[in-house]
């Protein structure tokens, strides 16, 4: 038998976890990035949508392009170059 998947947050009780007094403020969610600027990806754990796995929690990146309400991130991961969609929460300019 093949293990059951549990889900994209599993074991990130800790990892994800937001202290209750310290909701972000709506600024954060309407943020605007440029073509071609720098971003940290900084996953916010009071909105699952449009949050990047959380391995790359940390990664910086070039946006690539808009996408929606999201942004198309290219980052760097070993010899390889992997392409993220993420909304604007869960990104932080450098």
């Amino acid at each position: 038998m093949v293990k059951k998947s549990k889900g994209f947050r599993i074991s990130t009780r800790h990892k994800l976890r937001q202290i209750p007094s310290m909701r972000p403020p709506i600024t954060k969610f309407l943020q605007e990035f440029r073509v071609g600027q720098d971003v940290a990806i900084k996953p916010e754990p009071s909105s699952h949508k449009g949050m990047p796995y959380p391995k790359f929690k940390g990664s910086t990146g070039k946006i690539v392009a808009r996408r929606g309400n999201s942004y198309i991130v290219v980052i760097n991961v070993g010899k390889s170059r992997k392409t993220i969609v993420s909304r604007p929460e869960h990104l932080k300019t450098i």
